[in-house]
């Protein structure tokens, strides 16, 4: 794998870390940008290293991992597609191929709809997308009991109810948030609150990515080709779902990869490796076709 170099870059209210993996050999292939979020770069070590004949771009969100964000208001999916434009702006311009993975599949929709000439190929994989499916209203409500959970009582007692969310399997009902809580330490995570409350995911993600909606319209007629993709290993869980609603939604079906939600993942954050080597081979078919 060629080596990366990190920098930063100071956009409006964050100061942004990307890491740049320059091809190995000169290449007429674009540049192959990979987002997630919460998920930081850290989570496409793996991945990156299957694209060696072009160049990789990953960055962390702001407020994830390396990147920092200033002031109080929290950041919305405009804002970090907004941090995306500009990272492509400062890696030369596009348009690039750009692998999108969870929240960071809803950005790429945003940016696919607003900045549509940086953009080649998008492959927004298994983006939540509350507001494409038929229980919106219960899942709103349990993505705000989760906020909620959170503030209230920390990081342990908010991810599990994430963690319970993210598994349940088809459609959920009003009565869901009604369940007993879920015991942190059944998922090896801490019961006692610590105080802090910087997590994004818990502590702004649940409240963003429920509001918001693609322009499904726009991305229509929009000149990048834009792929929903979901996992083959994922089933109607909430993320397998919304892909697939998302796909009909541009009158596709959504382009299945191997593995799951996290299919790319070599176990970078210390969880099993899913199909990382699979993963790539399809990601190269879909760009290449």
């Amino acid at each position: 794998m060629t080596e990366k170099k990190s920098h930063t870059l100071d956009v409006p209210g964050a100061v942004l870390t990307y890491d740049v993996r320059e091809a190995a050999a000169p290449s007429d292939e674009p540049t192959l940008l990979m987002i997630g979020l919460p998920m930081g770069a850290e989570g496409f070590t793996t991945l990156a290293s299957h694209f060696t004949d072009r160049k990789v771009v990953t960055y962390d969100p702001r407020g994830v991992e390396r990147s920092t964000r200033t002031g109080t208001q929290p950041p919305g999916v405009a804002d970090h597609a907004d941090d995306v434009h500009r990272v492509i702006e400062a890696v030369g311009g596009g348009p690039v191929d750009l692998v999108a993975s969870s929240g960071g599949a809803v950005v790429a929709l945003e940016l696919a709809a607003t900045h549509p000439g940086d953009l080649r190929t998008v492959v927004a994989h298994e983006p939540p997308l509350p507001a494409v499916l038929p229980d919106r209203e219960a899942m709103v409500a349990a993505m705000t009991d989760i906020h909620d959970t959170y503030q209230a009582k920390g990081l342990g007692a908010g991810m599990a109810k994430f963690i319970a969310l993210v598994m349940a399997r088809g459609e959920i009902t009003a009565e869901y948030v009604d369940q007993p809580d879920p015991d942190p330490a059944a998922f090896g995570l801490p019961t006692e609150d610590d105080g802090t409350r910087d997590d994004l995911m818990l502590g702004v993600n649940m409240l963003v990515l429920q509001a918001y909606e693609p322009d499904w319209e726009t991305l229509k007629a929009t000149t990048p080709q834009v792929l929903i993709a979901v996992g083959e290993d994922t089933n109607d869980e909430m993320t397998g779902r919304s892909a697939r609603a998302a796909a009909a939604l541009l009158d596709a079906e959504a382009v299945v990869f191997p593995g799951g939600h996290g299919g790319f993942s070599g176990g970078e954050y210390g969880q099993p490796a899913d199909k990382p080597d699979e993963f790539a081979a399809r990601l190269r078919e879909v760009l290449t076709r």
